[in-house]
């Protein structure tokens, strides 16, 4: 079964590749594997509302079942910043250094030390009829400064739970079994594995 991811972040095209090496009866497609260039707007509400809207979009494109994720860090101390703004936190434009610099400062000028914080995935399958919804949390803090390489957007500055290292000082494989969207994707290929046989 052919399978279109919805996102022309090639940062989450590699993570989705590597979660599903796997899986043999699913081949993963990405928007440059069709020749698919758009920009969504990413105007809902939720995560959820934002994963929903791009698989629809991307399905009436392509006419294949998508897969598409909305994913952002949540600091409960800040009210849930940045959310489902964490893209562009500092702004249209703004890029992953400008995104975490703009939320050290803020929870500098709030006085917090190391707040405790989540990363959220949430995955819409998309098959044309119906809409399945996986969803996957990793919790952990924010530290204040930056460490590591690995990763992206607000990888540098979050470490999780149980592990002294941030998720881009973590190897790839390790944090691509206990991250949000390893853990989405889990649901997502228990569930297919039933779909699959329909």
């Amino acid at each position: 079964m052919k399978i279109l991811i919805a996102s022309n972040n090639q940062h989450k095209i590699i993570e989705f590749q590597a979660i599903f090496r796997t899986f043999d009866n699913i081949k993963l497609l990405t928007p440059k594997d069709l020749n698919i260039e758009i920009e969504i707007e990413e105007n809902g509400n939720t995560f959820e509302d934002n994963s929903i809207i791009k698989a629809k979009k991307y399905f009436d494109i392509s006419q294949i079942p998508i897969l598409a994720d909305d994913s952002g860090l949540i600091v409960p101390d800040m009210n849930n910043e940045p959310g489902i703004y964490s893209a562009r936190y500092a702004g249209i434009g703004s890029n992953d250094n400008l995104n975490r610099q703009k939320l050290l400062e803020n929870i500098k000028l709030k006085g917090l030390i190391e707040p405790k914080a989540k990363f959220i995935c949430i995955i819409c399958f998309y098959d044309g009829n119906n809409e399945y919804i996986f969803n996957g949390e990793c919790n952990g803090k924010i530290i204040n400064e930056e460490r590591g390489y690995n990763g992206f957007g607000y990888d540098p500055i979050f470490v999780p739970n149980s592990f002294s290292l941030t998720f881009a000082e973590l190897d790839s494989e390790i944090k691509n079994k206990i991250s949000h969207r390893a853990k989405a994707l889990e649901k997502f290929k228990f569930f297919m594995n039933e779909y699959l046989k329909k």
